[in-house]
């Protein structure tokens, strides 16, 4: 007998980071916290991905104890987005420091870790799968297949890699398609294919966002094919660069065998108060809201968040009609790295890189360091092997430089203690493990906002 189909809800996470630059503050969220909490979803996204840093550098809040009064009002588990050894921030961490914020966060009251890797190197996502799965709180860990369109990338690797993940611990798969390249009939057959090859019962979950149009019909063929979880944004944060819409596949599934049972009368109260939510981020922050359907991201794979940033780049340097020539160029650059999956960081070091040959015109005149890093292996193996000589001649990568294995490299890395050191030294004293994390993974942004909320510095309190 089929089951009804459970959602993730995305609104305090995903959807306002798709459409709203991620500037939703918990005041925002705090009115309909108990009757998001009532319509039964599997888990609501509330923390992870884009909203530690910019609760620290734009909304004047600490990351952690947002965590804790989301954990106060809530009873539905709360998922975070983690990207593996890079954790929240852009480069990779020590493992003492990835199983510390893992450790903490599930203190906090995360109780699903959805973790990733850009390159999808299960070497990169072994230390927060372990960590996650070591902790006392009993957190649901969840692996992800981070959806690309390549040479290489075929329904069959992801269905080796699931298993890869399932091997290592995971209790879930998600395939995971941030910039909304997953067909609707590709999709039927990848869900098929996993559950052939994890077993019918080992549960599967679909992420997509509507950047290409395809994602409602991508849901309904991942839905008959047998697809367990789908994630959804409440209408005013849906669509567009966003999920799928959440009260229209309620709809689209009620009276099927697949029927969600969710209530959809109930979402239309919290949906009306996140609307003025909406519009009153973009007031405040002068953001756009909106974005249109773009099927051309199937070329440029370009994640939604992304393409206002680079399109902004090119505004302040006074080069808005290189825009369509910053499209064509970034699957060239891609191409010339061995076809990352483009997710944070490795979208942004594509795009800056792409930006940079279209703004100098000349191809790789201008090697970000972080560029250079990528190539070299620095962040992992990428897809397809890069070419050699693209390595040593044109980005003039010493051999020695060149790194077979990351974790070799994740060794040297700065260690919790090292700091916690930096920190006391600048005068913050007896901080938390709380604020070394912060600090850790966001050094500047976290110095500045503890400036600005400690009066004494060298006297350093709650």
């Amino acid at each position: 007998m089929a089951k009804p189909v459970k959602i993730m809800e995305t609104v305090l996470r995903d959807g306002h980071q798709s459409l709203c630059a991620t500037r939703m503050r918990i005041e925002d969220m705090l009115p309909q916290l108990e009757a998001l909490d009532k319509i039964g979803y599997q888990a609501i996204e509330a923390w992870g991905g884009a909203t530690f840093d910019t609760c620290l550098r734009f909304l004047d809040e600490d990351p952690w104890e947002r965590l804790d009064t989301l954990k106060k009002h809530l009873k539905t588990p709360i998922q975070m987005l983690l990207r593996g050894q890079n954790l929240l921030g852009y480069n990779h961490y020590s493992n003492d420091v990835v199983e510390k914020f893992v450790a903490k966060a599930s203190q906090h009251g995360v109780g699903v870790f959805r973790i990733f890797d850009a390159l999808n190197d299960v070497r990169n996502l072994k230390v927060a799968i372990s960590a996650a799965l070591k902790a006392p709180e009993h957190p649901h860990v969840q692996g992800c297949l981070v959806y690309t369109i390549s040479p290489y990338h075929t329904n069959e690797k992801f269905v080796e890699l699931a298993k890869e993940l399932k091997d290592m611990g995971c209790h879930s798969v998600c395939i995971k398609d941030m910039s909304g390249l997953l067909k609707p009939y590709v999709a039927e057959d990848l869900v098929k294919k996993l559950k052939a090859g994890l077993g019918e019962d080992f549960p599967v979950e679909l992420h997509t966002h509507c950047t290409s149009g395809f994602g409602h019909a991508t849901y309904l063929k991942a839905v008959e094919a047998g697809v367990d979880i789908i994630d959804c944004a409440l209408s005013p944060f849906a669509c567009d660069t966003s999920q799928p819409c959440t009260e229209t596949m309620v709809a689209m599934l009620e009276g099927t065998e697949r029927d969600t049972k969710l209530d959809r009368g109930a979402m239309t109260p919290i949906a009306k108060h996140f609307l003025a939510v909406k519009k009153k981020i973009i007031n405040e922050f002068g953001l756009k809201g909106y974005f249109d359907v773009n099927p051309n991201v199937l070329d440029f794979q370009i994640p939604g968040g992304m393409l206002s940033n680079l399109a902004n780049q090119l505004k302040e340097a006074g080069m808005e009609d290189k825009y369509q020539d910053l499209l064509d160029e970034m699957p060239r650059v891609r191409k010339d790295l061995g076809y990352p999956p483009l997710v944070t960081p490795s979208s942004q070091i594509v795009g800056t890189m792409a930006t940079f040959n279209v703004m100098s015109g000349e191809r790789y005149k201008m090697v970000p360091k972080e560029f250079k890093d990528l190539a070299r292996g620095k962040f992992g193996r990428t897809p397809l092997p890069i070419d050699h000589d693209f390595l040593t001649k044109t980005l003039g990568i010493p051999e020695s430089d060149i790194i077979e294995d990351c974790s070799v490299e994740d060794a040297k890395a700065e260690t919790f203690d090292q700091f916690k050191k930096e920190l006391t030294d600048k005068g913050f004293l007896n901080p938390t493990d709380e604020d070394v994390l912060s600090y850790a993974l966001f050094p500047q942004v976290a110095e500045e906002f503890f400036k600005k909320h400690y009066q004494q510095v060298t006297a350093y309190k709650r």
